[in-house]
């Protein structure tokens, strides 16, 4: 057994399910990726998922698919419910084959979360997070949509699928009759648990027919419903074991509902937050459990394990980050991952808005069809000058194409990503950084840094291509007392947090200025803190594994801290934040005590302090400090003055345009380029 083998012994050990086996405890958990109903989407869906299977990974599970028109998650959604539609998937499936890997398909009806006017559910209330009110199921819909679940079972197993997954929780279909709040029923189909538990079991038992014994069946299990009205623990454990008798293979560990406000995967939820309700479970039922949730490393997932936490590990975006997570855990090669660094940005955010999903840390997600890993016709002498993100990405898919690069940055690498990596929750940032570092050592860059180069050096060298990703400098508004010494901008306010005191006005809310507010209000919490500042009740005691209502909680910030957080526009401030974590950061924010006020104009800063006008009245705000965070400029001369010259130059990231920067569009900008060249 190699060094790595041993490592990572559990992740890496078979598992027998009687009819079949997998190779390894790794399972890609389901991630819709926007593929499935795009143009030629099923192509490129295959090569996503076989450069996964590729990677390692036993157990691959599709992203939703509907059962029927009314449980697609949107109107053009895709739906499997006819053997028309069964060519495209064995390109997927022949794919993933070739190397041995195993697919699963997810059926997922949405029920009253459907983006669309012919929602159902188990009763007629309207979800918080959708605009359209379902209608009430009838008895004969019930049974026709558990007819249709077999069907769509069926079929899968007819295109070759290995087996099936029922999503079961996260709020949908399913999830609605467990609860108590969203099915009202009266009837065979609520009221008791028993009865409310019943769709959930017929589905199982009757896909269980329709496909026979050899045929896997994974039915993910709401274990934390995060919800009052949730289910209680004795439920979850009657339910597992139903689902057990009524046919499932293995149970999947779902967490929480789309609608609750409690962080269920954002980078602020702890590594391995929630695989302890999956280890309680474990005494309960025979069959394997896997669990979910903020796993990101084979250290992690090993550990799990170890714990006895699970029989197999589910991650879904840490293969959206690197497809060959599982070979260089493998092959005594875990320091070369690409971490999946929790932000959202290139997964979830995209889906939300209709467009593909991708990673920011790794572009090339779902684009595998359009960036294929080959080297390009003729190698080249590339120089880039900045190793910021983009300036990272850009050399090291240069030199994964073949061509020679030579490299500067005045620091040393990662730019604006190393003061992201500073605050509270985001400290994984550093390993994106340390990963392209990694990368850029074995493909040979020629890497120089603190070596700030100038227009003598670059007027006469020899090159097909200089590149500038020369990042950024923080913007300094026109405001009378600029000079002051409590002015700082935020670089400066993040290298020396230590030593700012505890009255500090903040100029700007933007991402960076939330940054700000988060650095200056969070205090080093373990785990434990966490669970208790969203009210999670891992004792389990009460309904849904919830305290009290989410989001109440008066849990301590950094003691004594006055934190204004300012802005001129006259809106919601941070409302241009990520969709899925921008709540958890307003949320957190105010709750640790943020005086948070827009429509904002500021007349002066001196020794009382900053002068604002505020409901049209002068407010004189006593702070320590003033924290600029009012946007960058772009550190773009020396790349004017080569190109001036008619030199062939490029430009990307921050330096290029430094509005709304951020660090996917920069990453993607080194790609991009990289492939062009």
């Amino acid at each position: 057994m190699s060094a790595s083998q041993a490592a990572f012994a559990l992740l890496m050990k078979p598992l027998n399910l009687g009819f079949t086996e997998l190779k390894n405890r790794v399972i890609m958990g389901s991630m819709h990726t926007g593929l499935e109903e795009s143009w030629n989407g099923f192509n490129k869906l295959a090569k996503f998922y076989e450069e996964r299977a590729e990677g390692g990974v036993a157990l691959i599970v599709t992203g939703g698919i509907s059962p029927t028109l009314s449980g697609r998650l949107s109107p053009f959604a895709s739906q499997l419910s006819s053997f028309f539609q069964l060519a495209r998937h064995r390109k997927l499936i022949k794919a993933v084959h070739r190397h041995e890997a195993k697919i699963c398909l997810q059926i997922l009806h949405a029920g009253r979360y459907a983006y669309h006017p012919f929602a159902v559910a188990p009763s007629a209330i309207r979800s918080p997070i959708s605009p359209f009110s379902p209608r009430a199921l009838s008895c004969k819909q019930i049974k026709k949509i558990i007819k249709a679940y077999a069907n769509t079972a069926s079929l899968a197993k007819r295109a070759g699928y290995d087996g099936i997954e029922v999503m079961g929780s996260e709020g949908y279909l399913i999830n609605q009759f467990v609860c108590r709040n969203t099915n009202q029923r009266q009837d065979e189909w609520g009221g008791t648990f028993e009865n409310r538990i019943k769709f959930s079991l017929e589905i199982i038992r009757e896909i269980r027919r329709v496909v026979g014994e050899n045929f896997i069946i994974i039915y993910r299990l709401s274990m934390l419903d995060l919800h009052k009205d949730g289910s209680s623990w004795p439920e979850i454990v009657l339910h597992a074991r139903e689902v057990e008798k009524a046919g499932a293979t293995m149970i999947n560990t779902g967490i929480g509902w789309h609608e609750v406000r409690i962080p269920t995967i954002a980078a602020t939820v702890p590594e391995a937050g929630f695989t302890w309700v999956t280890n309680k479970l474990k005494q309960a039922v025979t069959v394997p459990l896997i669990t979910s949730n903020r796993i990101n490393s084979p250290e992690t997932a090993e550990r799990c394990l170890q714990d006895g936490d699970a029989d197999l590990v589910s991650m879904a975006r840490p293969f959206l980050a690197d497809s060959q997570f599982v070979k260089k855990a493998l092959n005594n090669q875990a320091h070369l991952i690409n971490k999946c660094i929790a932000c959202n940005q290139g997964c979830l955010d995209r889906v939300f808005k209709g467009e593909r999903a991708t990673c920011l840390v790794n572009p090339r997600a779902a684009y595998e069809d359009e960036y294929p890993l080959v080297k390009a016709d003729h190698a080249k002498t590339i120089i880039i000058v900045g190793l910021g993100v983009a300036g990272l990405s850009c050399a090291y898919y240069a030199a994964k194409r073949g061509h020679r690069v030579i490299a500067y940055d005045a620091e040393n690498l990662g730019g604006q990503f190393n003061l992201a990596a500073e605050i509270p929750g985001k400290e994984v940032y550093f390993d994106t950084i340390r990963y392209f570092e990694a990368q850029l050592l074995l493909l040979d860059v020629e890497v120089h840094k603190k070596h700030k180069v100038g227009i003598e050096e670059l007027r006469d060298v020899f090159a097909d291509a200089i590149i500038f990703a020369t990042g950024v400098t923080p913007r300094m508004p026109d405001i009378q007392g600029i000079e002051h010494f409590s002015v700082m901008d935020y670089e400066t306010a993040i290298k020396n947090k230590s030593t700012l005191k505890n009255k500090v006005a903040i100029i700007g809310a933007g991402g960076i200025g939330f940054d700000v507010a988060e650095m200056l209000m969070t205090t080093n919490e373990n785990s434990n803190d966490w669970y208790k500042k969203w009210n999670i009740d891992t004792t389990y005691q009460q309904r849904g594994a919830v305290l009290d209502d989410p989001g109440v909680s008066d849990h301590d910030s950094e003691p004594g801290r006055e934190v204004y957080l300012l802005q001129r526009k006259d809106e919601k401030l941070g409302k241009n934040l990520a969709r899925t974590t921008g709540w958890i950061r307003r949320l957190s924010l105010r709750r640790a005590g943020v005086k948070m006020m827009s429509n904002v104009s500021y007349k002066k800063i001196d020794d009382s302090g900053l002068h604002i006008m505020s409901e049209g009245k002068e407010v004189i705000l006593a702070v320590d400090h003033v924290v600029i965070c009012a946007g960058q400029k772009s550190e773009d001369g020396l790349y004017k003055q080569l190109a001036a010259l008619e030199q062939v130059v490029h430009i990307i990231g921050g330096a290029k345009k430094a509005a709304e920067l951020d660090a996917e569009t920069a990453i993607r900008e080194g790609m991009e380029l990289a492939y062009r060249l």
